[in-house]
């Protein structure tokens, strides 16, 4: 299969450029979902499926098995920005979004497929870890054989030009927690307990929490909020929320159950209450062999042996991970994309080369086709 890297870079860089200045927050992506679905309503070819419950949006082309399905996640993260918090692609989604839009009009250029069914995913809430566990409950992955997605790599991972056939996401998940008690004069601190040394404490436990140290894992301390402007009051309550990560789901859970340990310890021995409940929860990657040559083999034949890479293995997690989870017939993996991406992902000034776009329309609408051709 060939493609016109010219006409795909012309048509990628202008939708690229109106994603990018429209982001939209999880579960908010309307406008996105509005934008997608107008690139695409005029093709007969196309059928498309919206919820009016959510954002997000399924497209889908061809007939029959295989069901061969493609990812793409839509939300764009709130942080600040030179000084004012905003909505901000500083994690990608604007990019991954244009590469598939950019694959499904690759096929319909090219009349593909000659068989079975493909299917374009545009998922909200990625960020909020959320979005595929709605999907899965909507049935949008039931009838799926392979599923592929795609995520830009920073440049610490991987070298520009560079396409790996999977990536091995570690599980994150993310805590919230609350300490009750009560306020005391700064005269007078027994007659409280000061929740911001409870804070400190927790910080220390958890510092000292030891698991496999073959397998990677972390938690650290994202927030803490305790008093307020009165400088002669010892607050009692405080919130705060914790980050956890682990590079398998076994580990995961039992990272999360030595936290919960300590939260005992520290609440039985000051006698307040101490609240912690998942505010988000990612999954480790499960990887399919069958689909991860598939994708190694796409790579060769679009962009050439020497562009590809071995597996990247990140401490970072996406939440595509969860149609395997809840689907495990479902044969899946993700293409790791070189782009030069720097400083880093949810920097509020991450930027890559955009450069990478036609590429990986090229290595995406490859995979599909082979997939489909040798199902």
């Amino acid at each position: 299969m060939s493609t016109n890297l010219d006409k795909i870079r012309g048509v990628t860089g202008t939708i690229f450029q109106y994603l990018h200045s429209n982001p939209e927050v999880s579960w908010d992506e309307f406008g996105t979902t509005d934008y997608i679905r107008g690139i695409f309503e005029g093709y007969e070819e196309c059928r498309i499926t919206s919820f009016e419950d959510s954002p997000g949006i399924v497209i889908e082309i061809g007939q029959g098995k295989p069901v061969v399905a493609l990812r793409a996640d839509m939300d764009a993260l709130w942080q600040e920005v030179d000084g004012i918090f905003q909505a901000n692609h500083s994690c990608g989604h604007d990019a991954h979004m244009t590469i598939v839009i950019g694959t499904l009009l690759t096929l319909l250029d090219q009349d593909l497929p000659n068989q079975g069914t493909f299917r374009f995913i545009f998922q909200p809430a990625e960020e909020k870890g959320t979005g595929a566990l709605a999907f899965v409950e909507k049935g949008v992955v039931d009838d799926v054989d392979f599923l592929y997605g795609m995520h830009l790599r920073p440049m610490q991972e991987l070298q520009y030009g560079q396409y790996a056939p999977a990536i091995q996401h570690g599980a994150a998940r993310f805590l919230k927690g609350i300490i009750r008690g009560e306020d005391a004069h700064g005269a007078r601190p027994h007659l409280n307990v000061n929740a911001i040394q409870i804070g400190s404490e927790l910080v220390q436990h958890l510092n000292n929490i030891h698991l496999d140290p073959m397998v990677p894992y972390s938690v650290k301390m994202t927030k803490f909020h305790a008093g307020g402007d009165s400088s002669n009051i010892i607050p009692g309550n405080a919130s705060l929320s914790l980050d956890i990560r682990a590079q398998t789901n076994e580990v995961m859970d039992a990272l999360h159950g030595k936290i919960e340990r300590v939260i005992r310890l520290l609440s039985d021995y000051h006698e307040v209450e101490i609240d912690l409940e998942v505010g988000a929860n990612i999954a480790a990657a499960v990887i399919n062999e069958e689909a991860s040559l598939n994708m190694k083999e796409a790579i060769v034949q679009s962009v050439g042996q020497d562009k590809l890479a071995s597996m990247i293995t990140t401490t970072g997690g996406d939440d595509f991970h969860f149609y395997t989870i809840k689907r495990p017939d479902l044969k899946a993996t993700m293409l790791a994309i070189g782009c030069d991406l720097h400083p880093g992902l949810h920097h509020p000034n991450m930027t890559f080369k955009h450069e990478v776009i036609p590429e990986a329309v090229e290595v995406l609408a490859k995979v599909l086709v082979l997939t489909a051709d040798n199902y």
